[in-house]
């Protein structure tokens, strides 16, 4: 089953939109592109030993492709969520797009708390909050909408019980259910998916505008490139809205597994739970609470079991 589960996952993530790509720019290859006036009818191969070639070609080189990328996953869909702070002509275009940003969540907002009057200002305005709530506060927006997406789970999550969302998720998360850890692989391939088809379809749009700028009969294929990537672009922040959620139902799940792996004791209402979380917090950011009590279940039932066979404890 966890091999099927991985088999999967390669194809799905990684290997289609390679071989998407490869088979792209292979194509133009073969219609001469780059050297000249495309020659459509030369794609296609002559023979079914040709076909197989052309497969065997497209499945080894996306194959290489694949693995040469797959260490840059995370970094791709960064990239997409809108760090680009590290470089100054991105970080200006950040700053642009994050106004951009802040002025539609203002608009969001507006809408969602104005004052409703028909049935359908009711819907628009219930539509508006559903929307404004799959978004972080306005001040820690980012200049995408995946970056959006995913940082309303990454600041929210876990903070609603006093928990930094960051620091703990990847101890929460191997404290899940197997249900649960298959509903998120799931939700976090078609995230993944969907950033790696954007990627695949943007390069394959630069590379067609390369051999086909002579070519004005041929530029309509660069806009179908292009508008492949934005659907590719809407299907991952809709799979990363997805996540999102499911981040925030794990922590309301599972967050008293945290600590009873972490032998801490459980709080007793709300109040102590928030206490305890923020130590935890803390504990996560490198700060070593101090007295702290440990509780190691079992421990009471073993001391017991010495002190009976010790004679110790009345009959």
């Amino acid at each position: 089953m966890g091999r099927a589960i991985y088999v999967r996952r390669v194809l799905s993530v990684n290997f289609a939109p390679c071989a998407l790509f490869v088979a792209g720019v292979l194509a133009l290859v073969r219609a001469g592109s780059f050297a000249g006036r495309s020659d459509w009818h030369a794609v296609p191969p002559e023979g079914p030993v040709a076909a197989l070639g052309l497969a065997a070609t497209v499945t080894a080189c996306a194959a290489l492709l694949s693995l040469l990328l797959q260490p840059f996953q995370v970094r791709a869909v960064r990239v997409l969520e809108g760090y680009w702070d590290r470089w100054l002509v991105t970080a200006s275009l950040a700053d642009a797009l994050a106004r951009v940003q802040r002025w539609r969540w203002r608009l969001l907002r507006k809408r969602a708390h104005g004052a409703a009057v028909s049935g359908r200002d009711l819907r628009v305005q219930a539509d508006a909050r559903r929307r404004l709530a799959g978004r972080p506060p306005g001040n820690l927006l980012l200049p995408t909408a995946l970056g959006n997406a995913l940082r309303a789970g990454e600041l929210t999550a876990g903070e609603r019980y006093g928990l930094t969302t960051l620091s703990s998720w990847p101890r929460i998360y191997v404290q899940v259910s197997d249900r649960m850890a298959e509903v998120l692989r799931s939700a976090r391939d078609a995230l993944d998916t969907g950033v790696n088809l954007c990627w695949s379809f943007l390069a394959l749009t630069g590379t067609s505008v390369s051999a086909l700028h002579d070519e004005p009969s041929s530029w309509w294929l660069c806009c179908v490139g292009l508008l492949l990537a934005a659907v590719a672009y809407k299907g991952a922040v809709t799979a990363a809205q997805a996540y999102s959620g499911l981040m925030h139902i794990v922590y309301d799940l599972h967050r008293f597994d945290l600590l009873e792996a972490l032998h801490y004791p459980l709080p007793a209402d709300r109040e102590s739970e928030e206490e305890v979380f923020a130590e935890v917090s803390e504990l996560f950011s490198g700060i070593r609470p101090e007295g702290r009590v440990y509780d190691h279940p079992g421990q009471g039932g073993r001391a017991a079991a010495a002190a009976e066979a010790d004679g110790t404890v009345e009959a």
